[in-house]
């Protein structure tokens, strides 16, 4: 039997402490819609900038990428997972920079899925190039692709047309990396902006639907989905980013929190806020996860 590390009072927040490999075999479920943030390899020892100063950009043994091979097994073994969790009219996003999103893509037709849109990123605040080099690297991308090559899946086209001041919303989006309201609980190195999250989500997704996070990090995925009315599983192996997952979920429970940020996200701004198609007041409870 599965332990959760933690599990919201409203059961619709729910993080496993482990390796995604060994965790996701263990249980049957099918998730509606999953957003996998899997490791880009680049901890190779670069350096990067960040607030003004010089850094590395190790993020640990976790990123550190073996060879063109291993990278591909590795890539394929995490999306055979997740395409056994996911509905059959379901569909997953995944974040990458060069270093892997071909890989994914590659691993991602070999299993049957069916890629719908490259996602242009394009991060309004990047860092500095202080090799002056080469292009300041300013986006990455996220490979949305759905299960069946065949079965429909969904598409909530009028609200992206409604957030795109009444156009068609294209595949590049210009959000901002993480601000330092995001950081509140503690950082995690790759962690993603909850506007860029809440857009995916909202996208993809109905109210009350299950969202799968196999590398869950800090769980940006699970308070964007909870903040949705959405539900979340997420599965994260280091121990101080699930302390810090489990903190932000905790933050939130405080209802003036909450609505702070929920302020802080920008698609919601064109919308009404308590439209049930879009948002539930509160997750149902009555079809829950076997532990």
């Amino acid at each position: 039997m599965i332990e959760p590390y933690y599990k919201s009072p409203d059961r619709a927040f729910t993080l496993l402490k482990g390796d995604c490999f060994e965790l996701l075999p263990q249980f049957k479920f099918k998730f509606d819609m999953i957003f996998a943030d899997p490791p880009y390899f680049l901890s190779n020892g670069g350096i990067s900038v960040q607030a003004g100063k010089i850094v590395s950009v190790d993020k640990g043994d976790w990123d550190k990428g073996g060879t063109f091979e291993d990278i591909n097994e590795f890539n394929r073994k995490w999306l055979s997972l997740c395409y056994e969790k996911l509905s059959d009219n379901g569909t997953i996003w995944i974040s990458g920079t060069y270093h892997n999103i071909f890989s994914v893509a590659n691993s991602l037709n070999d299993l049957g899925f069916k890629i719908l849109n490259v996602v242009t990123w394009a991060k309004t605040n990047p860092p500095p190039n202080i090799s002056c080099r080469y292009f300041t690297y300013s986006t990455e991308f996220i490979v949305w692709a759905r299960k069946s090559q065949k079965k429909p899946h969904f598409f909530n086209y009028d609200l992206m047309r409604k957030i795109n001041e009444g156009k068609q919303m294209t595949d590049v989006w210009r959000l901002p990396a993480i601000a330092p309201w995001e950081k509140s609980c503690g950082k995690h190195p790759t962690q993603k902006p909850l506007n860029l999250l809440a857009r995916i989500i909202l996208a993809s997704t109905k109210p009350n639907d299950w969202i799968l996070d196999p590398f869950a990090g800090s769980s940006t995925t699970g308070i964007a989905a909870n903040i949705l009315g959405r539900r979340f599983l997420g599965i994260e192996k280091e121990e101080d980013f699930a302390l810090i997952s489990k903190n932000r979920r905790l933050e939130i429970e405080n209802l003036s929190k909450f609505e702070m940020i929920r302020s802080k996200i920008k698609d919601l701004a064109q919308i009404n806020l308590y439209d049930s198609s879009l948002i539930a007041s509160e997750p149902e409870t009555d079809y829950d996860l076997p532990f």
